[in-house]
């Protein structure tokens, strides 16, 4: 969620506290040389040049809505630096929104100038935990409004950032976890994601060692109500690095 919002002059929105800035939801997950990109929204090249991110592996999409795939172009750069088409795994829906929404990059046409070339790979179910350049995602559904989207679990590590239920076979999927990063909106109720009432009952269920919330409104002042959370709960920000272990 983008904070500052437009046009916006509240506390949190005029804040200079940097972590009350935040581009959109994105997770980069580093393994020794290889790097995962979770979602691509149109934030990603300023979180790229902020991270120095000079090459990139692989890209999971967990569903199609514009904040999570609207940076997909900028890709290009790192594509012909690397002389390969980008590997995306998702959803068959969202890798047919992609296709829609990028027709240029799959019309075969020469235009005379570069174009990001992808190589589609859809996870139709979230029976069969599946490979993302050499590191094992289990992917894990959960419902954001009428979406299902694509939870994803790596080891004891798991990341949903959009998410309104848990089908019951997903919880036990996110049983045992030492770390989940998880959606937890803003303070009040909303129809497709948690807020932070529901997200804090998930993670009291689920009982990882320590939780982050994330995709955050301007609800939250970091400073005040990151400090009103329960023990091993705190909220994510732009720049958060989380060792996992394995």
């Amino acid at each position: 969620m983008g904070v500052p919002f437009l046009g916006c002059d509240c506390p949190v929105c005029t804040s200079s506290d940097p972590r009350n800035t935040r581009l959109r939801s994105s997770l980069l997950f580093r393994r020794e040389e290889v790097r995962v990109l979770i979602d691509c929204g149109p934030d990603f090249r300023a979180q790229a040049l902020r991270e120095g991110l000079a090459r990139l592996d692989v890209v999971v999409l967990t569903h199609h809505h514009a904040d999570h795939i609207f940076g997909l172009d900028d890709l290009r750069l790192l594509m012909l630096r690397q002389r390969r088409p980008m590997p995306i795994h998702a959803r068959p829906e969202t890798l047919d929104t992609v296709q829609r929404i990028y027709a240029y990059a799959f019309d075969g046409r020469d235009t005379g100038s570069f174009k990001p070339t992808f190589e589609l790979h859809p996870v139709p179910d979230d029976t069969t935990v599946f490979d993302a350049a050499g590191i094992s995602i289990r992917p894990v559904w959960a419902e954001h409004g009428s979406e299902t989207v694509l939870g994803v679990r790596v080891g004891d590590f798991a990341y949903v950032p959009d998410v309104k239920r848990f089908p019951p076979e997903s919880m036990q999927k996110l049983a045992g976890l030492d770390t989940l990063v998880l959606d937890g909106l803003r303070k009040r109720p909303h129809t497709t994601h948690l807020g932070l009432e529901e997200a804090l009952a998930v993670i009291a269920e689920l009982r990882p060692r320590q939780a982050f919330l994330t995709h955050l409104t301007h609800d939250y002042d970091h400073g005040v109500d990151e400090a009103s959370l329960p023990d091993g709960v705190r909220l994510a920000y732009d720049g958060l690095v989380v060792p996992v272990a394995g």
